[in-house]
């Protein structure tokens, strides 16, 4: 038995998506010209219940797209992956049974946050669509039952697992039986939280933002400039200015913010909204083409600029919280929750969390140089001075940053890895919960498995027709 952070007892659940998005993924590589098993003989390698099965091409493509993205890939992790795709496809049987769905606006945002990916990955709307010789819709269409199948599947083994909890007798009994020489080595790591609050802005720079912004739309109206070149020249949006302020297929309801959207939906075609705000700044959006729920536009922000006054305002608001934090009459979580404008620390009592594994012990050498100067001088517990930094927006904002816990690098142990001990644990415990309710269930479920593969660990035990015992 190993311990790792994403072990392979987790991967019924992390496979199912994989597999999904390898699946659009190499659909576009089909199209682009990719090199790829195009010499494969399609046949059927896999049947779950009344017709889900699993195509020998649907499968290799899947195979290719997680062995150029994995440099770890073995034979072992072929099998994995078969075996995850006949779990999704027991998990839609039997979601079916037990009338288990997904609305049609969940598998709406849930398409559109992958197209938005590739979108990315593309660089434009327009490369995309020019690459796969195929338009947005059609891509949509084409793999919108995968998404859904993928939903519907995670939801069903949800609802089978969410009630499986652990305890800590049970922690320490899966950490003795790992040998030594599997503990993983661990890096310097800090626990860190934050409390941020944002610089007033004064009435005179609000008025002058939105001033400036007024006669901007002023003179696209009067037909000055076009609204392209006014967002190239005056937005200080990052994520449009540079294609003259254009957002494409963004939704009714996501991922812009609710005064964006409210804003946007309200026009027809090439008119322009009026003057609204948001936490980001004074904005306009320009209607291109309206699509049912679905829109293309193009936007202008215009942020109130931060003067070196509003910082001061803010450094001391700071101050006076920090003061309560070290006199004991403010705990942390208090103070997170009443003054902290970062709502994603918030939900995690003001803890930093790793965005790519959910955890709150970050890996020091992944800290950017100012954080690491600035907690290397605090004691466990200590909070520092208030102190200007650059945010996620890259503007200028205020915070407070206290040092939780600092461990040396180590191999896990119990002490300082609990958490992380106790999250494979768990994930063991729920596969085992999942292989025993497959288990119970197998005689009800129909499936058939080529016999090619049935060399693969675990599915000769999952294989239920009328030649298993032959």
């Amino acid at each position: 038995m190993k311990l790792s952070s994403t072990p392979k007892v987790l991967r019924y659940i992390s496979f199912i998506a994989i597999t999904v998005l390898a699946s659009i993924q190499v659909g576009f590589a089909q199209d682009t010209g990719t090199p790829g098993n195009s010499d494969v003989l399609d046949k059927i390698i896999t049947v779950v219940g009344r017709g889900r099965i699993v195509l020998k091409s649907e499968f290799e493509k899947t195979i290719e797209e997680i062995r150029r993205s994995d440099p770890n890939f073995t034979d072992n992790t072929k099998c994995m992956v078969l075996q995850q795709m006949i779990m999704q496809n027991i998990m839609l049987e039997q979601a079916e049974r037990d009338s288990v769905a997904v609305g049609e606006e969940e598998v709406e945002a849930q398409i559109d946050n992958k197209i938005r990916y590739f979108i990315n990955v593309y660089g434009s709307k327009e490369k995309l669509e020019q690459s796969v010789g195929k338009t947005i819709y059609q891509i949509k269409d084409e793999f919108k039952e995968k998404v859904r199948d993928q939903m519907i599947a995670e939801k069903m083994q949800n609802q089978l697992l969410e009630n499986t909890k652990i305890t800590p007798a049970e922690v320490s009994e899966f950490y003795k039986k790992i040998p030594q020489d599997s503990l993983p080595f661990y890096p310097a790591s800090v626990e860190v939280g934050q409390i941020v609050i944002n610089p007033p802005i004064s009435p005179e720079v609000d008025e002058y933002a939105h001033k400036t912004l007024e006669d901007v739309r002023k003179d696209i109206i009067d037909g000055k400039i076009s609204f392209e070149y006014a967002a190239g020249r005056y937005s200080e949006d990052p994520g449009s200015r540079d294609n003259g302020g254009r957002y494409d297929n963004i939704g009714r309801n996501g991922p812009m913010v609710p005064e964006f959207n409210a804003a946007a939906f309200k026009l027809q075609n090439g008119e322009i909204s009026p003057i609204f705000k948001s936490k980001f700044g004074y904005h306009i959006v320009q209607m291109i083409t309206r699509k049912g729920d679905q829109a293309d536009v193009r936007h202008i922000l215009i942020k109130p600029a931060i003067t070196s006054a509003d910082i001061k305002v803010a450094i001391a608001q700071l101050d006076s919280i920090r003061k309560l934090l070290v006199d004991k009459k403010l705990t942390f979580e208090e103070g997170v929750g009443k003054f902290s404008v970062d709502e994603m620390a918030k939900r995690t009592g003001g803890m930093i969390m790793d965005p790519q594994n959910g955890s709150t012990n970050l890996d020091i050498s992944k800290l950017d140089p100012a954080m690491v100067l600035m907690i290397d001088s605090l004691q466990v517990g200590d909070f520092s001075v208030p102190h200007v930094f650059y945010n996620d927006m890259r503007e200028q904002s205020c915070r407070i940053v206290f040092l939780r816990n600092r461990t040396s690098p180590h191999k896990a142990n119990l002490k300082e890895d609990y958490s992380r001990i106790m999250e494979v644990a768990l994930g063991q415990k729920k596969q085992m919960k999942l292989m025993n309710w497959v288990k119970s269930k197998l005689s009800t479920f129909y499936i058939k498995i080529d016999e090619d593969y049935l060399a693969c660990p675990g599915l000769r035990e999952l294989k239920n027709d009328e030649t298993k015992n032959n």
